[in-house]
Order: C-alpha cells, then structure tokens, then sequence
C-alpha cells in the first residue's frame, strides 16, 4: 500500500513546538525576572518622605505648561 498524501507540517511540528515553549517560556523568564527586580528595587520610605516634605512646601493652586 502507498501513501498518497504527504503532510507537508508533520516533519516541521517538533521543530515548531520546541520554537513555541521557547518563546513561551522566555515571556514568563522576562515577565519574572523584571517583576523580582522592580519588587527589591522599588522605592525607600527615605524617598517618598522627601517627596511628601517638597509637596507639602509648595502649594501650587494650578499650573499650565506649555
């Protein structure tokens, strides 16, 4: 018995999976990576307390930039 019909993608679907879980898994590396880095280098009570006295220094009513 021959084949007749010959799936053009079956040779390509390994290939094609292992592409896929790599950008897959690259996304969640990324994503994982800059979350735990923004976490430990968020900011300082030191800092905000500076921003907290200047806002409190000056009072603007309103402003208009152009």
């Amino acid at each position: 018995m021959k084949r007749t019909t010959l799936s053009s993608i079956g040779g390509w679907q390994p290939f094609l999976f292992c592409v896929g879980m790599y950008v897959v898994a690259l996304f969640f590396s990324i994503f994982l990576c800059s979350s735990i880095f923004y976490a430990l280098n968020s900011r300082t009570g030191k800092e905000t307390e500076k921003t907290a006295v200047v806002s409190a220094e000056k009072q603007q009513l309103a402003a208009v930039s152009h």
